[in-house]
């Protein structure tokens, strides 16, 4: 874990929250956290999810569209209130007041993320959370480190280090988010990390146009399906993949369009079943993981994010990535579909205590840097 050495000891350990809604836009991930220069221990958890309209206002702010302006205003506003109402809701079930509370770190929802421009906008307005909650909050944790020449992503390797490094074992973390990314660790030291590409915002894309559903549970849809072979090879062969880290995406490459495109164009896919794409998508997600990770060869992979809950997934994992022994952080230690909420607690601890939080071999930053923007209650 990175230590606290000429740093502000003030806030050495204490409870901290960690809010974020990921790529996925289906639910606010809020984690309670005891923090210290140690470790960190998860006490409670709590996960509103979004209903349909929400999660279609925050899918169709991620790419350009009309008046997008007020669109945004309102719902950085609307976000806001809801995270500090998930923050304020886990406090109680916790059994806890706001005054126990040393800083919420909140991530925000991306709706935008150009590290090409070095841009990267997340909402949720932070001064609404802290206004409300009475709690100091951090937030803006991209920005620094996109000013510095880096990606701006990923921003969890640093806890994964802190939290998941073991002396002698390389391991490979993994986020199955709505896109994919890793952290790669050779004992205690950070190697490198970087999104991999697509994990389950084309199959959710897919699975709501042809179902309803806003995700398929399991794996179950893909599973009745076949593998396109043509249809594969074409996605692989997307400029992204082969681009050398450090590297992120999101929505705005991987999206409906996308992938609508990648259908047109590859004739093996006109007359296709729905699950035979589904099918696709997933081996898609599970063959660039294990293409990403074949120059690293982790004898763990370590499996966090919602699609871990994926089994046919994580099955499909196991046979690309047959030197690897593939589990869920949950068996680790870290609760796996509250990693990220947790790694922005830790960011806020990080914050207040004068500790890095980006990793130049991650993001391509040209130095270290304390994350984030404070925002007092």
């Amino acid at each position: 874990m990175p230590r606290i050495s000429d740093a502000d000891t003030s806030h050495n350990e204490g409870l901290f929250i960690g809010l974020i809604s990921g790529t996925s836009a289906d639910a606010i991930d809020a984690a309670l956290v005891r923090v210290t220069a140690q470790g960190c221990q998860m006490i409670a958890q709590h996960t509103p999810p979004y209903d349909d309209a929400l999660h279609d206002a925050v899918v169709a702010l991620c790419n350009p569209g009309a008046d997008e302006i007020t669109r945004l205003g309102a719902l950085d506003q609307r976000l806001g209130h809801d995270f500090a109402n998930a923050a304020l809701a886990l406090i109680e079930q916790a059994g806890f007041s706001p005054e126990d509370i040393t800083a919420i770190g909140s991530h925000g929802q991306t709706v935008r993320h150009m590290p090409e421009l070095a841009c990267t906008l997340q909402i949720g307005n932070a001064d609404v959370i802290a206004t409300r909650t009475g709690i100091t909050t951090i937030s803006d944790f991209r920005s620094r480190d996109m000013a510095l020449g880096g990606q701006g992503a990923p921003l969890v390797p640093r806890f994964h280090q802190a939290c998941l490094s073991r002396p002698g074992m390389r391991r490979a973390v993994l986020n199955l988010g709505g896109i994919a990314n890793v952290t790669l660790l050779e004992g205690e030291t950070l190697i490198g990390g970087f999104d991999t590409g697509p994990a389950s915002v084309l199959m959710d894309y897919w699975c709501r146009k042809h179902t309803g559903e806003r995700f398929d549970r399991d794996g179950a849809w893909a599973q009745r399906g076949q593998v396109i072979p043509a249809l594969l090879d074409h996605c692989l062969r997307t400029p992204y993949l082969a681009l050398p880290a450090p590297k992120s995406t999101g929505r705005e490459l991987f999206n409906g369009p996308w992938l609508e495109a990648q259908l047109t164009q590859c004739p093996a896919a006109a007359d296709a079943a729905p699950e035979d794409v589904q099918a696709t998508l997933l081996q898609f997600t599970a063959r660039t993981i294990a293409d990403a990770l074949q120059s690293f060869a982790p004898s763990e992979l370590l499996v966090c994010g919602g699609g871990a809950a994926n089994g046919h997934l994580m099955t499909a994992l196991g046979i690309e990535l047959p030197g690897a022994n593939v589990s869920t952080t949950s068996d680790h230690g870290v609760p796996a579909d509250m990693v990220e909420a947790c790694a922005f607690a830790w960011l806020a601890w990080a914050h207040l205590n004068g500790v890095p939080g980006n990793a130049p071999q991650v993001t391509g930053a040209s130095r270290d840097a304390v994350l984030g923007a404070l925002y007092p209650a």
